[in-house]
């Protein structure tokens, strides 16, 4: 099968955005995070909440694609079990011995600890709640942090091998160009946004994000149905190919989307906002940017699978490295960036060094040990999502 090098790409830059995404947590003002810098800038907001919309979204996406692409006709069974320990065996080893490191400095610096990382770690081992504690998962005794994707994926993998498994006779009743495609790319624009629209405004104010699984009804609301789609978009030919032919309306309809989303969010910070008629601020306001964001979201998505199909869909130099390399970079990005931070910030380096030594920092860190130790380890290989024989590590 012809491989989607736009997919490959696109899922590197994706991880990619992440670090410098995670790296900006640290500096925008308002927003937690696990670490905050001394030095915050509250104009970072505007391109964290551009960002935000579509980055895990596509990475639910293109992870459904990949397995709708790679699901043989035959041997489901044996093909789902090895994606999903190939999925549960980073996320363990991840809570166990790298975001315990992050869990630390956290709780270092809540002063919910004393200092002493072997003695932290053997409690952490034990999984059982901190009480007194206010780091990130010392409720639940352990956290899995930025790792929260793969345990969502390991659900969404095995649903949406058994759908469609159930749903496999009925494949040949369904008639093929059923909906024309003007009609089509109606569909595929106005119910996606709807199901958005419906999930900002009714779900995430009773379930605001917690990405603690069971009780994350708003993300599930968002992510299941996009790697669902995923999957089954994968290899839809008249689908990728009016991704393609409508790249620029979804482009122009996703900026119109951030302009509605980030328009009223200026609008609302304004110093004369709380002096304009009553029927001005009766209008739907926070409805409207509920809806601009959904909108956003879903055609930016579209845009970015469209374009890719044009622009990326080629072979460059590194990408094998590349796509071996993201998986390991993944896991260890976050932990790195959270180390570097604390152990930067004594030095009260400044609000422009402290940032791009962090950035570069971390991108040096994740190189050094994902080249020099994940890479060339056959048995820590597995551990950070890698095949263990090397030489069949290319043709993932």
């Amino acid at each position: 099968m012809h491989r989607r090098h736009d997919l490959d790409t696109l899922r590197i830059a994706a991880f990619a955005l992440l670090i410098l995404y995670h790296a900006g947590m640290a500096y925008v003002a308002g927003w937690d995070f696990h670490l905050k810098s001394a030095y915050t800038f509250e104009w970072l907001q505007w391109p964290m909440i551009a960002l935000n919309r579509w980055r895990m979204p596509l990475l639910f996406a293109i992870s459904g694609i990949a397995l709708g692409l790679s699901l043989p006709e035959h041997g489901r069974l044996r093909h789902t079990l090895r994606r999903c320990w190939r999925l549960q065996l980073p996320l363990l080893f991840g809570i166990v011995a790298v975001v315990s490191l992050q869990a630390y400095c956290e709780a270092l610096d809540k002063g919910d600890v004393a200092p002493g990382l072997a003695h932290f770690l053997w409690r952490y081992w034990q999984f059982r709640p901190w009480p007194d504690a206010h780091f990130t998962g010392a409720a639940y005794g352990f956290t899995w942090n930025h790792l929260w994707y793969l345990a969502y994926l390991l659900p969404y993998t095995v649903l949406a091998v058994v759908l469609a498994s159930l749903l496999r006779p009925l494949r040949p009743l369904l008639p093929p160009g059923l909906l024309g495609d003007r009609l089509l790319c109606v569909v595929l624009l106005v119910l996606p946004v709807a199901w958005l629209s419906w999930a900002l405004l009714v779900l995430m104010p009773r379930w605001p994000p917690s990405h603690a699984l069971l009780d994350d009804v708003y993300v599930h609301a968002e992510s299941l149905p996009l790697f669902l789609g995923g999957f089954l978009a994968a290899r839809w030919q008249r689908g990728w190919e009016l991704l393609v032919r409508g790249r620029r309306l979804t482009l122009a309809l996703a900026v119109l989307g951030l302009c509605l989303e980030l328009g009223i969010r200026a609008l609302s910070r304004l110093p004369q906002a709380g002096e304009v008629d009553a029927w001005v601020q009766a209008l739907p306001w926070a409805q409207t940017e509920r809806v601009g964001r959904a909108l956003y979201t879903w055609c930016m998505l579209l845009a970015l699978f469209g374009w890719a199909r044009v622009l990326l869909d080629r072979p460059w130099r590194g990408l094998g490295y590349c796509r071996e390399a993201v998986f390991s970079w993944y896991i260890l990005h976050q932990t790195v960036l959270i180390v570097l931070l604390y152990l930067l910030r004594p030095w009260q380096l400044g609000p422009w060094l402290e940032p791009a030594l962090l950035v570069a920092g971390t991108l040096a860190g994740c190189l050094l040990i994902h080249e020099l130790l994940i890479r060339r380890t056959r048995w820590l290989r597995p551990l950070f999502g890698l095949r263990a024989d090397p030489l069949s590590s290319g043709a993932q």
